[in-house]
């Protein structure tokens, strides 16, 4: 508990002892009265044989009214004290380190000197404030308290100017955690580092030890505790002149301020008591990405009023409009055609701006970058602060837009095309990007084209290109076809060696047999690699072997090729059709056999019907054996016969449950197309769809994009869904017409199919 608090309760108590008609003065009237009423009995009533009354010495000259009235008079001359009161004294006396204080009471007061170290210059006379602890002790003296009676005023003097706005003057002792202590008259108070000032103070330390006004801005009755500020002092001084320079205020008008705060998007200014806004925008003509780029706090600026709200108290302001637009004094130089430099500072999915000086700015479209048809991504291809030289397109001074072009710098490659890239011509790429069914080459910057899958190799069919090739990977190529429209050039890599299949036409005739090694097995038959490195293509029923099993891959096998297509680089081969044909020669070669026998025994016959001799025993003999011989002959005949009636019923039989398995054998009389020239088809798609009874165009363009769709997913997986199989019927149908020249402008316009 406070010392203030005791005093309070000490003052309390003593006020409740007393009531309010009886004052100090009727107190001592009735001490008095008491007295001489019991002088005035003793006097009746002797207590002793003296006679008091004898002699002039001891006796009074008046009477009882007469001294009533006297002492009446007497106390009327003394002050009115109370215990627990703060009075003014005066000081009487200062001597050997005591001060005699004059109360006006009947007993003066005495306080030590060091309860007067604050008043250093105190005098005999001077007036000063003390504290009644008690009227007299058991010396008959007042207890009085200096230090009790500055408590309490210094805690009155807090309330009142709780109450009533009243100022303060506090010493600051020390810095604490938050703010400051400061001593108020002897009582200390808190200080919150944000009630100093009006700006914002990182260092306490520098106001400690130094005396300043206050406001007490709340209090706690409970804990005799405070809060001051010396913040509401400046602002109450503040909103005076904060008024005088709103009213004053207009747009356009030039004024001076100190940078109070930075933020992300502006800064605070400082006008004078009243606080405007510098937007980041309107601190510089050019493009700064933070206000602390160009300023400092606590710097100096000249301002200019862009707008304010007199209601809501807020100031636009402009530092940049103090000077000209750069756009107004920008060099008469620069027109269209003229090369300038500058940096980026800022990138968009669109462009880039190019700053030429600050506040000038000019656009870069991506299709401004390079000569090159591929597109460019321009948050990969700028980097912010990178310096360009670019060629101005188009300037508006008025509104203050400028086109650029870095392309331009140099010629357009696609003027002089056909000199350096003619059609034939072979050339040096690199591969720069790889869809399924191409690859993307650029010859020289600005310059590029595609090679077609189906134009990689004469003699593999590759699923996607990346098993050919890579991205940065070097690749030469044939200049096939070139559209100036587009910009696109039609590459191959094939053709840089001879077509080599007018050479396997030769050596891989229809119905010649060849070693091959099964290198991949697919659901519908497997890849045959023959000799010479070309891929052959063996459905499944012509996979069987001698014991009726499949065979394994990397195994080798003869095979029969039972369909050679030049114009479609397809091989169809057989290795069932291959053990058909050794059976077949087998029994032609036994037939052969028998029929030279016959010859012989109708030769021997003849020759012994033509003889005219008589026949002799041993003839006879001789005839008799060669007739065994033939009915011998004619038995082994009958069961060869028989057995192979067996083998023509038995194979009449697989037939019969061959025919009952599913309808797509019977592809063998259809001769199927080459569904890769649809633009987004693929051998791997050519091949699902074949299996699946589109093997024509015919047929493909009567089919439903859904059905086509579905068959990849479940065909070829989940990878196939990237393809959008929507104008394939359309493409097949001009296909089937023979519309090649229409179909061939319609792809040109089509991404692939995809």
């Amino acid at each position: 508990m406070s010392e203030i608090q005791i005093l309070e309760m000490t003052m309390s108590d003593q006020k409740n002892e007393q009531t309010p008609e009886t004052s100090e003065n009727e107190v001592l009237v009735e001490e008095t009265t008491q007295v001489v009423e019991e002088v005035v009995e003793k006097k009746e009533t002797p207590h002793d044989d003296f006679d008091w009354t004898l002699g002039s010495k001891n006796k009074t000259p008046y009477t009882p009214e007469e001294e009533e009235k006297y002492m009446n008079d007497y106390v009327a001359t003394l002050t009115s004290l109370g215990e627990s009161e703060i009075v003014d004294a005066t000081v009487k006396t200062i001597s050997d380190g005591d001060v005699i204080l004059d109360l006006n009471y009947k007993s003066d007061g005495i306080l030590s000197a060091t309860d007067f170290r604050d008043r250093p210059d105190l005098k005999p006379g001077d007036t000063v404030k003390v504290y009644v602890e008690s009227l007299e002790n058991d010396k008959g003296q007042l207890i009085l308290s200096r230090k009790k009676a500055k408590l309490l005023e210094a805690w009155d003097a807090l309330v009142d100017s709780h109450e009533n706005g009243t100022i303060l003057k506090g010493l600051i002792v020390s810095k604490t955690k938050g703010g400051l202590i400061v001593d108020c008259n002897g009582l200390e108070t808190f200080l919150p580092g944000s009630q100093i000032d009006i700006k914002p103070i990182i260092d306490y330390d520098q106001y400690v030890g130094k005396t300043m006004e206050f406001k007490v801005v709340k209090i706690n009755e409970a804990i005799k505790n405070a809060v001051v500020s010396h913040k509401a002092l400046i602002e109450s001084d503040l909103a005076e002149q904060r008024e005088i320079i709103i009213k004053g205020l207009e747009k356009g008008q030039v004024l001076e301020g100190i940078v109070k705060n930075i933020t992300d998007f502006g800064a605070f200014m400082d006008l004078g008591g009243v606080d405007g806004l510098l937007y980041i925008t309107d601190i510089s003509w050019g493009r700064i990405s933070h206000p602390s780029e160009v300023l400092e706090l606590n710097q100096k600026l000249q301002v200019v009023v862009l707008d304010f709200d007199e209601n809501k108290r807020r100031i636009s302001l402009g530092l940049k409009q103090i000077q000209p637009h750069p756009w107004d004094t920008l060099d008469e130089e620069i027109k269209e055609g003229s090369v300038i430099k500058g940096k980026i500072v800022n990138i968009e999915d669109y462009g880039a701006f190019l700053e030429i000086i600050p506040g000038v700015e000019g656009l870069v479209h991506v299709s401004e970058v390079t000569w090159s048809n591929q597109p460019v991504n321009a948050r990969d291809y700028f980097k912010l602060g990178q310096e360009f030289e670019a060629k101005v397109v188009t300037i508006d001074r008025d509104e203050r837009k400028m086109s650029l072009s870095i392309k331009q710098l140099s010629a357009d490659p696609w003027d002089k095309i056909d000199e350096k890239y003619g059609v034939g011509s072979q050339h040096t790429g690199v591969v720069k990007n790889l869809t399924p069914y191409g690859v993307f080459v650029e010859l020289e910057e600005g310059i590029g084209g595609m090679v077609h899958i189906s134009d990689l190799s004469w003699i593999k069919r590759f699923s996607h290109p990346s098993e050919f090739t890579k991205v940065g990977n070097n690749i030469d190529v044939v200049v096939l076809d070139i559209n100036r429209d587009s910009r696109k050039l039609s590459l191959g890599h094939k053709q840089i060696e001879e077509n080599p299949w007018d050479t396997f036409e030769k050596v891989f005739p229809e119905g010649s047999y060849h070693d091959g090694v099964v290198i991949k097995r697919e659901e519908k038959g497997a890849i045959v690699q023959l000799p010479y490195g070309l891929e052959a293509f063996a459905p499944g029923r012509h996979l069987r072997k001698e014991d009726n099993t499949l065979p394994e891959v990397d195994e080798t096998l003869t095979f029969k090729v039972i369909e050679f297509n030049r114009d479609d680089k397809r091989i169809i081969v057989s290795h069932s059709r291959y053990l058909n044909d050794i059976k077949k020669e087998a029994e032609v070669s036994m037939d052969n056999e028998k029929k030279q026998e016959r010859k012989k025994v109708d030769k021997v016959i003849k020759k012994q019907q033509s003889s005219i001799e008589k026949t002799t025993l041993g003839e006879l003999d001789a005839f008799s054996q060669l007739k065994s011989q033939f009915e011998q002959e004619g038995r082994d005949a009958l069961k060869a016969e028989a057995k192979k009636a067996e083998v023509k019923k038995e194979e009449t039989k697989k037939a019969e449950v061959k025919s009952e398995e599913p309808k797509a054998e019977k592809k063998e009389d259809v001769k199927p197309d080459d569904l890769k020239k649809i633009e987004g088809i693929g051998p791997k798609i050519a091949s699902i769809l074949g299996d699946s009874g589109y093997e024509t165009f015919e047929k493909l363009s009567k089919a439903e994009p859904d059905t086509i769709r579905e068959i990849l997913l479940e065909k070829g997986g989940k990878r196939y869904a990237m393809h959008n199989p929507d104008t394939w019927p359309a493409q097949a149908k001009l296909a089937a017409e023979g519309k090649w020249d229409e179909l061939k402008k319609w792809q040109d316009e089509l991404d692939g199919g995809k």
